[in-house]
């Protein structure tokens, strides 16, 4: 390749010889009306001949490459030192001799810009914007010879190297080219963006606009006008006041200007150019086939394009089989599982489930399009769904009150589970009936045990397929959601009639506490009792210290146990643990995530907390204080009624509903864990013939059958051939979803809804939330993203996103809950009742707003967190 290439020889097929900024100017500089202005890049290859140069600097760069992420201090101090060796680096003769001619044949009385242009920059996984340098009004060759090096060592600034480490970007596989270009010298410039950035709606062109150069609105120093264009008219228009601008000087570089005082107030652009930019960004968006994030000039011979990126944040839309509007609802907001899935997860949930999902940023949505468009469904969607999460209640109803959605004669559709609820009969209180439920569950778990050891090859697909039968027969069961719903409208029942006849909110919360049954309260307590036997340890206490410094993968350090003192109780106590409560994990319906049984070292931080802050026995003496609370408030509560009128028959009908409440309520937990107990049983199968594909060279790695759906898997197998490009490309695609926000409402024109509680009734400051379990508490906030790095103590508050059932074991260490996501049946709600913790989840962005370490005081009788202090020093 030669070391420079002019921008009409470049094509976004070039990433890996120009960067994606210069890919993209080249292909650009294609699209018929859009002006460019005229350039060249110096490709990689200069830079990798400049590099071999200095035979040193790989090893520094594989150093930096292994750093922390969250590691500023080595990060800085490395990536300080590998830049000054590159820009340090002498440019050899034949690289400079092309890069002179390239400035001389554009004109060598002109001015020029000097841009970075990584290979991993631009692209539509990650922009990359503003982690590496560029170089405004660079005169004369000498001088652009000199911003080239510097943007070749910017390729390690601290910021650049922070965000590739944080995005799985290696170091060393990244390479830089430099853009330069004839510099246009404007009287505006600024950002548009062909769909509104912050709700994602893709039927509006944003604006940004100010005078002078560009470099003054992305890098802060000034406020832009902003202009919205819907249907070519201008929908909304923000005149800001100006005060500065960035301006080129004659000798090269540039300065900062006011602006003076009778233009400050003026707007940047007329209707007339407005208008004509944002049709030129669509042209520019159907070129490139998706939302671009473009950076204009204008000047005397108008509107200049000098970049065009793809908008990497923007949530995806699922596929239609149509152009008609869709509304689409979050299932993960359903299940407390928000992350991004591996293709083989979502596939397998999906045959799961018999509900229609769509697929899009490797989260699940159901369509509600016809729902939502016939009144006879309309109402009871929105309020069903509002009911279990008042934040998607509300924006479903944005969106009807939008005219987003045609009104339409009623259809045949499935309706969701919060819907159905309300049609179950009322069952008798019978504890049998629930005994005959898990005992079903767990004679067709030991079946497929049986069953699933002697398959291999295709016969195992075929096995697991066929078996996902079962599973949704246990699942669905009519007798258990029967079972469920009992319970949940028996609790609404007496919180309705409690509130009514003697005024007492959510009385059903401490009638909850210490039921019969429940898998995953049990769980938690269950993990008390290991620290008990834990506890007179020493020897193996200080070991567990080692293991969560370290946290080791595997299982492996299980084995070290009966080295010391005591580790062979411990091993079998932990072992026990495992084999009653293994297959659990953090975002657990996600088959491709790592089991406690895979992982079990973090369950380590968990049971050394247990083994600080509690006594012994205190599993035994949580649930006996729970149900003696539970059997004091019922008896509280018939004593009052029977002093109403009619309160004979009042506390009759009462303790039936407490009955049904206490009897039932424990089922809740069970399908899920039925669930995930098969699906591990499916992972080990897979994980073993994905051994077998990689003895056999079919795969690289067995966790590559991950990304994979389940079809594919299917057919890797059978052919034993497997498309390693296609692997490869959803690994990137899987990192990109990492980083984004799934919306609880996603509209086909790219809307990501999030809803408003619409409340008047919070003290002034207050976080609004969804009461789940009543009473009000005061503690220290703990923020956790991680239940690996939990390290709480009596009395903290636990404020994160979401919570699994693997979350539980936490619970017995802390007095509340806060979480960004949930309902009043999700299994964080369920168990906070249990528990007798005062919760609030659906607090929107609590994560951040709610800083680790502040005294918060969480109401979960009226739904509101409030912020007390700052968070200790």
């Amino acid at each position: 390749m030669p070391y420079v290439l002019s921008f009409g020889e470049i094509d976004r097929t070039q990433v890996a010889s120009v960067g994606g900024k210069g890919a993209n100017l080249g292909e650009l500089a294609r699209v018929a009306g859009v002006a460019v202005p005229d350039g060249f890049c110096v490709t990689t290859d200069a830079f990798a001949r400049v590099v071999a140069g200095a035979p040193t600097l790989a090893a520094k760069v594989d150093e930096l490459s292994r750093l922390a992420p969250d590691d500023s201090a080595a990060i800085r101090a490395r990536s300080a030192e590998v830049r000054g060796v590159v820009e340090a680096l002498a440019i050899p003769d034949e690289v400079a001799a092309e890069i002179v001619a390239a400035h001389a044949r554009l004109g060598v009385d002109g001015a020029y810009a000097v841009r970075s242009s990584a290979t991993a920059e631009d692209l539509p996984t990650a922009s990359f914007a503003g982690q590496q340098d560029t170089y405004l009004n660079v005169v004369g060759a000498a001088a652009i010879l000199e911003q080239v090096r510097r943007c070749w060592g910017s390729l390690f600034t601290e910021r650049a190297v922070t965000y590739r480490l944080r995005n799985g970007f290696g170091d060393k596989a990244i390479r830089m080219a430099v853009v330069v270009q004839r510099m246009v010298f404007p009287r505006a410039s600024g950002i548009l963006m062909t769909a509104d950035p912050v709700t994602s709606d893709r039927t509006v062109v944003s604006i940004d606009a100010g005078f002078g150069l560009g470099e003054a609105l992305v890098s802060g120093l000034v406020n832009a006008d902003v202009y919205q264009v819907r249907d070519d008219e201008i929908a909304t228009s923000t005149i800001a006041t100006k005060k500065l601008s960035i301006e080129p000087l004659p000798e090269g570089g540039t300065q900062v200007r006011e602006i003076a005082p009778e233009r400050r107030d003026a707007p940047v652009l007329t209707t007339a150019e407005i208008l004509e930019l944002a049709r030129l960004g669509r042209r520019i968006e159907t070129h490139f086939g998706s939302p671009q994030d473009i950076e204009w000039c204008l000047d005397d011979a108008g509107f200049r394009i000098v970049q065009s990126r793809p908008i990497t944040t923007l949530f995806p839309i699922p596929e239609a089989a149509d152009d008609a509007n869709h509304v689409y609802v979050s299932v993960g907001h359903q299940q407390m599982m928000t992350d991004a899935m591996k293709p083989l997860g979502i596939s397998l949930w999906q045959l799961t489930s018999r509900a229609p999902m769509r697929e899009a940023g490797g989260r699940l949505f159901v369509d509600v399009t016809a729902m939502l468009s016939a009144p006879a469904t309309r109402e009871a969607l929105i309020t069903g769904l509002g009911g279990s999460d008042p934040l998607m209640g509300d924006a479903l109803r944005t969106v009807v009150d939008s005219g987003f959605v045609p009104e339409a004669p009623a259809q045949d559709s499935a309706a969701p589970a919060a819907m159905r609820s309300a049609a179950a009969a009322p069952l008798d209180a019978d504890p049998a009936l629930v005994a005959e439920l898990i005992a079903d569950g767990e004679a067709s778990l030991a079946a497929l045990k049986r069953d699933i050891q002697d398959r291999s090859g295709p016969a195992l697909l075929d096995f697991i397929r066929a078996d996902i039968q079962e599973l949704q027969r246990v699942l669905f069961t009519p007798r258990g959601l029967d079972v469920i719903t009992s319970a949940m409208n028996a609790s609404t029942w007496l919180n309705d009639r409690m509130r009514e006849w003697l005024g007492e909110k959510n009385s059903a919360d401490a009638l909850t506490q210490s039921v019969p049954g429940n898998v995953t309260s049990e769980m938690g307590l269950a993990l008390l009792d290991v620290a008990d036997t834990i506890r007179p340890h020493p020897e193996v206490v200080a070991y567990l210290h080692e293991v969560e410094r370290t946290m080791p993968a595997g299982s492996a350090f299980l084995e070290e146990l009966s080295a010391y003192p005591g580790g062979d109780e411990a091993r079998a106590a932990l072992d026990a643990f495992l084999d009653r409560y293994g297959m659990r994990c953090a975002g657990e319906i996600d088959i491709t995530r790592p089991r406690w049984s895979e992982s079990p070292a973090t369950l380590v931080p968990i049971v050394l907390g247990n083994i600080r802050n509690f006594e012994p026995g205190t599993g035994a003496r949580r649930f006996e204080e729970g149900l003696r609370e539970a059997e004091q408030t019922r008896a509280r509560l018939l004593e009052r009624l029977r002093a109403l009128p009619d309160g004979a028959d009042k506390a009759a009908e009462t303790d039936r509903m407490i009955a049904r409440v206490r009897t039932f309520s424990g089922y809740r937990e069970y399908p899920k864990y039925g669930m995930v107990s098969r699906y591990f049983v499916y992972k080990q199968a897979l994980l073993a013939e994905a051994g077998r594909l990689v003895d056999a060279g079919v795969l690289d790695d067995p966790e590559d059958i991950f990304f994979l759906r389940f079809d594919e898997l299917a057919e890797t197998v059978r052919t034993q051939r497997a498309d390693p490009r296609l692997i490869a490309d959803r690994k990137d695609a899987f990192r990109t979803y990492q980083s984004l926000t799934a919306p609880r409402v996603l509209t086909s024109d790219g809307r990501a809804l999030t809803g408003a509680y619409r409340r008047n009734d919070l003290p002034a400051g207050a976080l609004p939330g969804l009461p789940v379990s009543a009473g009000t508490i005061e503690g220290r906030a703990r923020v956790l993203t991680d239940l690996a790095q939990a390290d709480l103590e009596p009395g903290d508050i636990l404020v994160t996103a979401y919570t699994d059932p693997s979350w539980t074991p936490l619970f017995v260490a802390i007095k509340g809950l806060v979480t960004e996501v949930g309902g009043l049946m999700t299994h964080g709600a369920v168990i906070a009742r249990e528990y007798g913790l005062p919760a609030v989840v659906g607090v929107e962005h609590a994560t951040t707003l709610i800083r680790d370490g502040q005294r918060i005081r969480v109401n979960g009788t009226d739904g509101y967190v409030e912020i007390l202090t700052a968070p200790a020093e």
